[in-house]
């Protein structure tokens, strides 16, 4: 992973406009409300839901917000049905891609993905075309400004599989099941401040590419952030 520019850029993104952090965070409230619809709507007994949380809070959402998402799934029966699609393809330079959304309208939303990418130098993919190449693991970002041998300490005894530290951050990689006890052991131990806590899918590779294909490849992504019911891009250009 490309480690400082990265996790500094995803930190000053959380605050540059309110309305991207209000786009997220209906993202966000969806991902919530489906987390509670299939499972129980108490966060200690869904693990699914709790992890979420814990994304929206990466994410600076107001806990009314989670709170009233969790609240909209218990009185369920407004006829909202969302379903959890992903597409898989190449964008330019040969980069792969993974999208996940959650839609009310399957066509739809095909429609919105594949002109995303076919206009921006790309094409979809069959299942399984790219996803071989990623793999899910729990990420945890945290500012340096805490004792490094302190929070590589906790991280590693918790079940933590690697702890980098990258100029200004330490990056902390976990087992998806094991993500929630590791935060939970650094928030113990004094942490309050998160760049990011998800857990998410890392490529196993990523791919050097050249100015102009980088450019050529954040416009896809931007184009995909545009649609609604995108919710999470996965890619492997460095």
């Amino acid at each position: 992973m490309s480690g400082h520019s990265k996790w500094a850029t995803i930190k000053r993104k959380k605050g540059e406009n309110d309305a991207a952090r209000g786009k997220v965070f209906q993202r966000l409230a969806k991902e919530i409300y489906v987390a509670a619809s299939n499972g129980d709507p108490d966060p200690v007994n869904n693990a699914t839901l709790r992890m979420v949380i814990e994304k929206a809070r990466s994410q600076n959402m107001p806990k009314d917000n989670i709170q009233k998402a969790i609240d909209k799934a218990k009185g369920a029966g407004n006829g909202e049905n969302y379903e959890a699609i992903r597409y898989e393809g190449y964008g330019p330079g040969g980069i792969a891609f993974m999208v996940d959304c959650l839609t009310d309208n399957r066509n739809r939303t095909a429609s919105f993905v594949r002109a995303a990418f076919t206009k921006r130098g790309g094409n979809l993919g069959t299942d399984g075309s790219v996803s071989y190449m990623f793999k899910r693991k729990g990420i945890i970002v945290i500012p340096n400004t805490y004792d490094e041998d302190e929070m590589m300490m906790v991280a590693l005894d918790n079940g933590a599989l690697d702890f980098k530290v990258e100029e200004d951050i330490y990056e902390i990689e976990t087992e998806p099941e094991d993500f929630l006890s590791v935060k939970e052991a650094l928030t113990n131990a004094g942490v309050t401040e998160y760049i990011t806590s998800e857990v998410t899918y890392v490529a196993d590779n990523n791919i050097e590419v050249s100015d102009e294909v980088r450019e050529k490849v954040e416009k896809l992504i931007e184009a995909l952030e545009d649609i609604d019911d995108v919710g999470d891009i996965y890619h492997n250009m460095d």
